[in-house]
């Protein structure tokens, strides 16, 4: 019967070299002058940072990270920039009399692979000229917790009424009703400059630029 042969161990490479052991003596266990160096170091480091930040010449931790000096981010006053396609919590867009652009067409909640938007819709009352053509989300509810921030929800929206673009992340609640972004929380988160509205316009069912039919069509 055959016997395995396995390869035999390579030899080492030429810059390997073999740790002597070194016994201690009193001189090495004596710690007092490492002990030392490490303090004079960190006091260099802190009178050095005090005084760039006494004359206000602290590098920009996001574009001068490779500079000399305070490297790190005083969170949360200082924030790192997020990038503009950055998807942070979401908001619903509003319109100018500050109704929510959504029409509960459910495209963002079917679209959603996490499951974490509820919405039921409703009728516009009588007498409402969108009453018949679209409706509203009489709740909308978006489970941040579940939300995997994937962006669908916004890219699947017709009327460009969920957007990510608030710049703001998550913070940590104490409890998971906290994560529950509502109607009406939704509709109150601003976008980074401030806006609760859309740059893309929308037009109303009666505008001369409305480009579908209107209640005039539909006698014909």
């Amino acid at each position: 019967m055959a016997t395995a042969t396995f390869p035999k161990k390579p030899p080492s490479p030429n810059n390997a070299y073999v740790v002597a052991h070194v016994e201690p003596t009193p001189a090495t266990q004596v710690y007092l002058p490492e002990i030392f160096k490490g303090l004079a170091v960190a006091m260099r480091h802190f009178f050095r940072n005090t005084k760039e930040m006494v004359r206000n010449e602290r590098p920009d931790p996001v574009t001068e990270s490779i500079a000399q000096g305070i490297t790190t981010i005083s969170y949360p006053e200082q924030k790192r920039p997020y990038p503009e396609r950055f998807r942070g919590l979401h908001r619903l867009t509003q319109r100018d009399d500050g109704s929510p652009r959504c029409v509960a067409c459910l495209c963002c909640s079917t679209a959603c692979p996490a499951q974490c938007i509820f919405i039921e819709a409703g009728e516009y009352p009588e007498g409402d000229p969108r009453r018949g053509y679209e409706r509203y989300p009489v709740k909308f509810v978006i489970d941040e917790l579940r939300c995997i921030f994937c962006g669908y929800c916004v890219e699947a929206c017709p009327c460009d009424a969920i957007r990510m673009d608030t710049g703001l992340h998550a913070v940590p609640y104490d409890s998971r009703e906290q994560f529950i972004y509502r109607k009406d929380l939704l509709l109150a988160q601003a976008s980074r400059d401030g806006s609760h509205l859309t740059a893309n316009p929308r037009h109303e069912p009666g505008d001369e630029t409305h480009p579908g039919v209107t209640r005039e069509h539909m006698t014909h």
